[in-house]
C-alpha cells in the first residue's frame, strides 16, 4: 500500500499504530506548501507561455518551447504589407510625447485587431511604420485577399480619424500602404529580445510599394495585381513603371 501511494505522488507515509503528532503536523504542512508551490509554478508557467505567444506566432512559440530553437523556413508565396504615415514627422513634432505615443498606440492596436481577425501575422513596427504578412507561418490560400481587405480596413480607419481631426481644426497624418507578393524566408533571430522576422526581395519591394505610393491610396505590385485582376470586387489604376530606390523601374498599380 505504501508503495502504491508513493507511485501515485505521495512524498511520505505514516504508520497509524506509531502516529507521531509532530511528524503528522509537519507532513500536512509540507503537503500544503508543496501544493502551493506547484500552483505558483503553474501560474508562472502560464504567464510566461502567454508572454511568449504575444512575441511569437503560436506555432513558432510551441516549436521554440519543444525544441529550444526555430528552424528557418522558405515560402514560395508570401504577401507583405507596409503602412506608413505621410506627414508624420512634422505633425508629431508639435505633439506632446504622451499624446504621440497614445495616438500611435490607438492606431497600431486597431491595426493589430484587423490583421488578427483576417489571419495575418504582424511582423513589427518601426517608428510610424507597421509591417505585416500573409501566408506565414501557416500557409493559407486566401492570404492575398485577406491582406488586401486589411489594407482597405486600415485605410478606412485612418481616413476617418483624419477627417475627424480636420473637422476639429487639428492636423493629422494620412496612411500610405504598399503590398507585394513573392517568396520569402522566415525565422527567429536574437538570443534575448528575439523576434520572428521575414527576409527577401519580396519584403524590399513591398517597402518600395509603400514609399512610392500616395497618401490615402493602396499601391500594389504586379504580382498582387496578377492575383486579383480577375476579381470584380476591385478596380485598378495602372501607374506604369516607376523608379524605386535600389530596384530600378517597377510596375505599380493603385487598387480600389
Amino acid at each position: 500500500l505504501a508503495l502504491k501511494t508513493m507511485n501515485m505522488g505521495s512524498q511520505d507515509y505514516l504508520v497509524k499504530s506509531k502516529l507521531d503528532r509532530t511528524l503528522f503536523i509537519r507532513s500536512v504542512l509540507y503537503s500544503i506548501e508543496r501544493h502551493q508551490l506547484r500552483n505558483q509554478f503553474l501560474n508562472e508557467k502560464e504567464k510566461s507561455d502567454n508572454l511568449l505567444r504575444n512575441i511569437l506566432p503560436e506555432t513558432i512559440a510551441d516549436e521554440l518551447k519543444a525544441k529550444g530553437k526555430i528552424k528557418a523556413r522558405h515560402y514560395n508565396e508570401v504577401s507583405v504589407m507596409f503602412i506608413d504615415f505621410a506627414g508624420f514627422t512634422g505633425i508629431s513634432a508639435a505633439m506632446k510625447p504622451e499624446e504621440l505615443v497614445q495616438e500611435l498606440h490607438t492606431c497600431f492596436s486597431h491595426f493589430d485587431a484587423i490583421t488578427e481577425d483576417l489571419g495575418l501575422e504582424k511582423i513589427k513596427t518601426i517608428g510610424d511604420a507597421y509591417m505585416c504578412a500573409g501566408g506565414i507561418p501557416i500557409r493559407k490560400e486566401t492570404h492575398v485577399l485577406d491582406i488586401t481587405k486589411a489594407a482597405f480596413k486600415i485605410m478606412e480607419f485612418i481616413d476617418k480619424r483624419y477627417q475627424d481631426k480636420q473637422a476639429a481644426g487639428q492636423e493629422y497624418w494620412r496612411a500610405r500602404i504598399g503590398i507585394n507578393l513573392g517568396p520569402a524566408i522566415t525565422g527567429v533571430v536574437g538570443s534575448r529580445k528575439f523576434t520572428y522576422d521575414i527576409w527577401g526581395d519580396t519584403v524590399n519591394t513591398a517597402a518600395r510599394m509603400e514609399s512610392n505610393g500616395t497618401p490615402g491610396r493602396v499601391n500594389i505590385s504586379k504580382t498582387i495585381y496578377d492575383k486579383l485582376k480577375g476579381n470584380p470586387a476591385y478596380s485598378f489604376e495602372n501607374r506604369g513603371t516607376i523608379e524605386a530606390k535600389g530596384k530600378g523601374l517597377i510596375p505599380m498599380y493603385f487598387i480600389s
